[in-house]
């Protein structure tokens, strides 16, 4: 006995990726902010930093990059899963691979956490680094998935 997914499930399931992704990358633009703003707390003056402090930028950072790790990851995997099903097939290509990098690469970032709450500046500008380069890739993912979404628009 084989289990059929009824037409429409699989034809609908295709855009759940990309609503994801757009709100992880708008979530990714307030991490890259709630970031800046935690670097700006460290290098303030006393009463500047005083304000700061009680925003409580580190906890909020902290979360959304939680909440970004496992949805980049779950939705990496969901997009492959949801391809597969609808198609018999992975298609192998520069949205895929590079997919495939961001989420090594919020992996790794969120590895070198417990060494900059260690002080370890070089694990903090690495963690800095590897996010802008996220980001970046996130505004490329973007572009390239829309040119994806009409495609599949077009075939439906």
């Amino acid at each position: 006995m084989t289990f059929e997914i009824p037409q429409t499930v699989k034809a609908y399931s295709q855009f759940f990726h990309p609503a994801l992704m757009w709100v992880l990358l708008a979530m990714t633009v307030y991490a890259l902010y709630s970031g800046l703003k935690i670097r700006q707390t460290r290098s303030a003056d006393k009463e500047v930093r005083k304000e700061l402090i009680k925003k409580n930028f580190t906890d909020k950072h902290y979360k959304v990059g939680s909440i970004l790790l496992s949805l980049m990851v779950a939705g990496a995997i969901g997009a492959m899963a949801v391809t597969y099903i609808n198609n018999g097939k992975i298609f192998f290509g520069p949205h895929l691979l590079v997919g495939l990098g961001m989420t090594v690469a919020i992996a790794t970032s969120a590895a070198l956490v417990p060494f900059m709450q260690k002080g370890n500046e070089l694990a903090r500008y690495s963690h800095i680094t590897i996010n802008v380069t996220l980001l970046g890739l996130f505004f490329w993912q973007a572009v390239s998935g829309v040119e994806i979404l009409g495609r599949i628009i077009s075939k439906m």
